[in-house]
Formats: structure tokens, C-alpha cells, sequence
């Protein structure tokens, strides 16, 4: 079943993106474009998940609002 965890990501001044959230104790990531840290944040997050078997999510709804980033 998928699950919705809501992460907030930021650009360090260094340049590479970081990813945290407050629905997953302990979920903080960083990867070198925001894909690659999506990408580790999902991998993170299944493994979170896994040993946090009280952690509960919103499921998926059949509609939400998903931020599209494009540039110019």
C-alpha cells in the first residue's frame, strides 16, 4: 500500500539539496540534485518505515496536489 510522507527539501549553500520530514522519526537525507535525494529519501524511508512498525501515514487518495518545479 503507498503511503504520503510530506518532505520538506532545501539547497545548501554548498550546492546539494537536504531532505527532512517530520512524518518519519529520523528521515534525513542529502543527494547532489533534488532527484537523487528523492531518490534516497524513498529508499530511507521504506527501511524507516520497516523498523518503525507503529509509524502511521495518509494513505495515497485517488486526488492531491503534487508541486511541480519547472525552469525557465
Amino acid at each position: 500500500m503507498e503511503k504520503i510522507i510530506n518532505l520538506h527539501i532545501e539547497k545548501l549553500p554548498e550546492g546539494c539539496y537536504l531532505a527532512t520530514t517530520e512524518d518519519i522519526q529520523g528521515l534525513v537525507v542529502q543527494g547532489e540534485t533534488i532527484t537523487e535525494t528523492l531518490e534516497i529519501a524513498r529508499d530511507v524511508a521504506q527501511k524507516l518505515l520497516e523498523s518503525q512498525a507503529d509509524a502511521t501515514l495518509s494513505s495515497v487518495a485517488e486526488s492531491f496536489d503534487y508541486p511541480l518545479v519547472v525552469g525557465q
